[in-house]
């Protein structure tokens, strides 16, 4: 396989320490705001509204579906590449191409966050699938530009360092639009919880404003449509070579089991009987701290045992952590009580979904050129997430015909070809080492 690797700009000494950048290199202070505003619109669109969704009646087989309203996630490629080549009126002549697309995709979920704020899902559906329609095309177009900032501003050697902090404060954001919006929506009502998530985007912003913007050096031109939307596909192949197929199809299977299973894990502490606030202190409050845990130990892994070991430790550990959850199922209700099997389950499958996420988010990045950085990362990542999200769609029907423990260990089992798929990926090119 052909080299495959940011060349990024900027230095930074080799396997750098966890914390000490964050004081001393802008770039990694700036990551951190960013990440944070990159982990509010998804989960507010996904996993926080089908509490909301659940309260308000509606079927679980259409709260399935509803899930679908992530789909800009899945199709952020498509307009990627413009976003590498095109400056946003404005915003580009006064920060620069990469910041202001990024300042211009938060106000755009800040807007949308409001709209959804005045929505009423019980008896007006309509309006919160058309505002949270926007609020996910808002949040992948953040997702792209933040990505391709983040690649192209750091050279290689720094990627798994600005993997972890981006990943630590998307986990703040998960934490700020998970947990404090189910607190405020237990104590104000969702209203005022969806706004107050709205004036959370303003530290990203901040953060954006202070980020250096990356060298123009090996910023794409205009060009035609067809050159734009090809070019980064093409270098691409070139540069994964003969492994391309595999490689892309290791990508598209990692996440697979954890959204298909994440679709329903809110409505499985729902039906078993838990509050919003039991479910907040578990999957955010505690599962903030779980899921630090799980990326600091992935950074540590990754510059220990190399790329391609973490990936394969990653897949079967994140996928063997769905048994956690149908053991849940099983043993978890007594109408909220048991709260200890609750967090434990919930526990151990975060922890293992932080780790994977982290190796996979470090692979991408070498894999992502920094001339085409959004487009090649926001083709990865929607590659990784359109077939499990499609499967996701389908979720409410099939505990409709199984139930939810075997729903559960159905997810599990689907990681058992992808970690065979990385094994053919590694001896083929190697340990790929940090």
């Amino acid at each position: 396989m052909a080299e495959a690797t940011t060349e990024g700009t900027g230095t930074g000494a080799d396997k750098p320490g966890l914390f000490a950048p964050l004081f001393t290199d802008i770039r990694v202070a700036a990551v951190l705001g960013l990440g944070f505003a990159q982990g509010m619109p998804f989960l507010l669109v996904y996993s926080t509204q089908s509490a909301w969704l659940s309260e308000a009646k509606v079927p679980l087989a259409t709260i399935g579906l509803l899930s679908e309203l992530t789909v800009a996630y899945k199709l952020k490629f498509l307009w990627a590449p413009f976003l590498d080549r095109y400056d946003p009126p404005l915003l580009g002549r006064l920060i620069g191409r990469r910041r202001g697309w990024i300042v211009a995709s938060q106000l755009a979920v800040a807007a949308a966050l409001a709209g959804v704020a005045f929505g009423d899902p019980a008896h007006w559906l309509a309006w919160t699938v058309v505002f949270s329609l926007a609020l996910g095309v808002a949040g992948a177009t953040q997702d792209i530009v933040v990505d391709g900032w983040r690649i192209a501003v750091a050279p290689v050697e720094r990627q798994a360092l600005m993997s972890s902090w981006v990943e630590i404060g998307f986990r703040c954001g998960n934490l700020a639009a998970g947990a404090g919006a189910l607190y405020l929506a237990d104590a104000y009502g969702w209203r005022v919880a969806y706004l107050c998530m709205a004036a959370l985007m303003a530290p990203g912003t901040i953060a954006a404003l202070l980020a250096p913007e990356p060298s123009t050096e090996d910023q794409p031109t205009r060009a035609g449509l067809i050159e734009t939307v090809w070019s980064p596909i093409r270098d691409l192949k070139a540069r994964l070579g003969p492994l391309a197929v595999p490689v892309l199809l290791l990508v598209a299977g990692f996440r697979m089991p954890g959204y298909v299973s994440n679709a329903m894990a809110i409505p499985l502490f729902k039906y078993l009987g838990y509050s919003n606030t039991d479910i907040a202190t578990v999957t955010k409050l505690f599962g903030f701290w779980i899921a630090l845990a799980g990326t600091f130990l992935a950074s540590a892994v990754i510059q220990r045992i190399g790329m391609m070991a973490s990936l394969l430790i990653g897949t079967v550990a994140a996928s063997a952590s769905h048994l956690a959850l149908a053991y849940l199922a099983w043993h978890g209700g007594h109408g909220g009580a048991a709260f200890w099997t609750f967090a434990a389950s919930v526990g151990i499958d975060g922890f293992a979904y932080a780790f994977a996420s982290i190796v996979l988010i470090t692979y991408m990045s070498r894999l992502a050129s920094s001339q085409h950085a959004a487009s090649q990362y926001a083709l990865l990542t929607s590659l990784c997430a359109l077939p499990g999200s499609v499967l996701a769609g389908f979720s409410g029907f099939v505990i409709e015909e199984t139930g939810f423990p075997l729903f559960f260990v159905g997810t599990a089992l689907i990681g058992l070809p992808v970690a065979a798929l990385c094994v053919f990926v590694a001896r083929r090119h190697g340990p790929m080492d940090a």
